[in-house]
């Protein structure tokens, strides 16, 4: 039944969140349930997965398959999001429409400088890609302690980055709420430190 409850739950933390955003009584409501339904199913479904896979014997032929099929199109699914994202950006900074000046960054708006905080945290996210590499690498040679330092080192760098990306937030001369260049920031850089966190926890 997970497939179905996951399906439902999704849809329904969607709607939930977009009823929120419109005012409509009990969207907040309806989010919560869907995201408590969305995040008991997604457990119950990997549980049965994992047990599968470790108490009853390995996964047949079919369940490899899909599997494989499933993570592959998770990550073509992720592409497409940043696909998106970027387009909306290059198409909005290419062409810059009358409303905002037409230039861009829009008239009036401060960008933030990327040679400060944004240089920094490129540089941090950039070594904890090394030191991950180094703890895989470790993993395969079967050294233990090299590979349980350079994880705890990986782990550090994604809180400091994400650490320094609220920072960075919380200095930005422009909100979320500033016309197309803010959404299109915070949606970008918001996305992508979404990613940060779920691989910092994971």
């Amino acid at each position: 039944p997970w497939p179905i409850m996951v399906s439902f739950s999704a849809l329904f933390t969607v709607i939930g969140f977009v009823s929120y955003c419109h005012n409509v009584k009990g969207g907040l409501l309806l989010f919560f349930l869907g995201l408590v339904l969305l995040l008991g199913g997604i457990s119950c479904w990997w549980r049965d997965v994992v047990r599968e896979a470790t108490f009853e014997g390995k996964h047949t032929k079919a369940v490899q398959q899909g599997i494989y099929i499933g993570m592959i199109l998770f990550i073509v699914s992720e592409a497409m999001f940043f696909l998106a994202f970027f387009w909306a950006f290059f198409s909005s900074a290419i062409n810059p429409v009358p409303q905002i000046g037409g230039v861009w960054p829009p008239t009036g708006l401060i960008p933030i400088k990327p040679l400060g905080l944004p240089l920094l945290n490129t540089f941090i996210l950039l070594t904890s890609g090394a030191t991950v590499t180094c703890c895989h690498h470790s993993i395969v040679g079967g050294l233990r302690k090299r590979s349980i330092y350079s994880l705890f080192f990986t782990v550090f760098l994604g809180a400091l980055f994400t650490g320094f990306q609220y920072v960075e937030y919380l200095n930005a001369p422009f909100s979320m709420s500033d016309g197309i260049y803010g959404s299109i920031f915070y949606m970008l850089t918001g996305f992508h430190g979404f990613h940060v966190i779920i691989g910092t926890v994971f």
